[in-house]
């Protein structure tokens, strides 16, 4: 019996931690990969593709400026539900929080398909933080008939909302399965790509060890406003009380960061502001860095596994894991905190020691057999 699979993503990071699963698949005989996208990030998404080598069999392209939630809810539900009448697939496999994620699921669920949610069972308890992700992670764990859980923390997750255990399979990460690939590909990182991303200012920079690199990244909706406003100003302190630390901050495009940052940021000699990266000049960035300070899920996992400290400006997160582990600290959104946090690590060699060197709890890289096993132990 051949499997067929429909994998529906949008996001980058989405196509990210969805890749490894994909080519797992196609190189698998027992199964039938399609792959579907909605484009929610339409030029990101299609750099992760091109790097990865997939090519979608239906591309929905469905984002356009200035959508509410509401609109990209009903489109996705709309489009994918006409993909999988169409194909009729045997399971349709979805990722993370995203809306893509959420109303691919719906559409799987009213059409009787079964659903397989990679990356189940993350959460902070709190709906509102981060929005919409908790709800829709959420949601689609409720949905979901097969619940591919990163973390022994995930499982109990789903196992307190009563989710049913058989349903229930911890695999680790597929971020880590992705980077494991991404590491090696950025060893072989043509270096006219790496001057076209940064520029010689940049490469100088990061290959002088003598200062330090602090990378930083931002584009959560509930840091919108103020948060945004805290984060410049705290990175504005920083960069005058430290001349010889270098800040590189790839800019979200969403207006909502880009003022904020633009206006308090600009013109300071130690913070280079650039545009959004590809995922494997982001990679290097990262495995150059002396600190991360983000406001994303999936750098809070990347992060750890490439030996940086991570700090991340929320008050709650949904992957504690690696809070507990010592890799990643929560600093919150104010500039204050902020600000103590990264001074705290960056002249503690004590504390810098111990976050860069504590193991990391995403997992071995081998997220994908896991999935593909238990797809195979089920359909057989």
């Amino acid at each position: 019996m051949t499997i067929k699979v429909l994998n529906v993503f949008g996001t980058r990071p989405e196509a990210i931690k969805m890749a490894p699963v994909v080519l797992g698949l196609q190189n698998d005989p027992n199964f039938f990969p399609l792959v579907c996208v909605t484009a929610q990030h339409r030029e990101m998404l299609d750099q992760v593709l091109s790097i990865f080598d997939i090519k979608p069999d239906f591309d929905l392209n469905l984002m356009k400026p200035g959508q509410s939630l509401a609109e990209i809810t009903s489109r996705v539900l709309h489009g994918v539900s006409d993909v999988i009448k169409e194909t009729k697939p045997d399971i349709v496999l979805v990722h993370g929080d995203t809306t893509t994620c959420f109303a691919a699921s719906l559409a799987a669920f009213y059409e009787g398909v079964k659903i397989g949610h990679v990356e189940a069972g993350l959460r902070t308890g709190n709906m509102q933080a981060p929005f919409p992700e908790e709800a829709n992670r959420s949601l689609v764990g409720r949905l979901s008939n097969f619940n591919f859980a990163p973390t022994p923390a995930a499982v109990n997750n789903l196992l307190a909302e009563n989710i049913s255990e058989s349903t229930i399979t911890k695999t680790g990460n597929t971020v880590i399965d992705a980077l494991k690939i991404a590491t090696d590909k950025v060893k072989h990182l043509d270096e006219d790509l790496l001057e076209h991303q940064f520029g010689t200012d940049i490469i100088n920079k990061v290959s002088d060890k003598s200062r330090k690199l602090i990378l930083i990244t931002g584009h959560r909706r509930e840091n919108f406003g103020q948060g945004f406003i805290d984060l410049c100003n705290a990175i504005k302190e920083l960069a005058n009380n430290h001349p010889d630390w270098d800040f590189i901050y790839p800019v979200h495009l969403n207006p909502n960061v880009q003022t904020p940052v633009n206006k308090i940021l600009n013109g300071l000699d130690n913070v280079i502001l650039i545009k959004p990266l590809e995922y494997l000049p982001f990679v290097w960035i990262m495995s150059n860095a002396d600190l991360i300070l983000t406001d994303s899920g999936g750098v809070q996992e990347e992060g750890p596994s490439l030996g940086k400290p991570v700090l991340v400006m929320r008050d709650v997160t949904e992957r504690p894991e690696a809070v507990e582990a010592g890799t990643v600290l929560l600093v919150g959104t104010n500039t204050k905190s902020i600000t103590n946090g990264i001074e705290n690590v960056l002249n503690d060699d004590t504390l810098y020691n111990k976050m860069a060197t504590a193991i990391n709890p995403y997992g071995d890289g081998k997220a994908t057999p896991r999935i593909i096993q238990t797809l195979t132990d089920n359909f057989s």
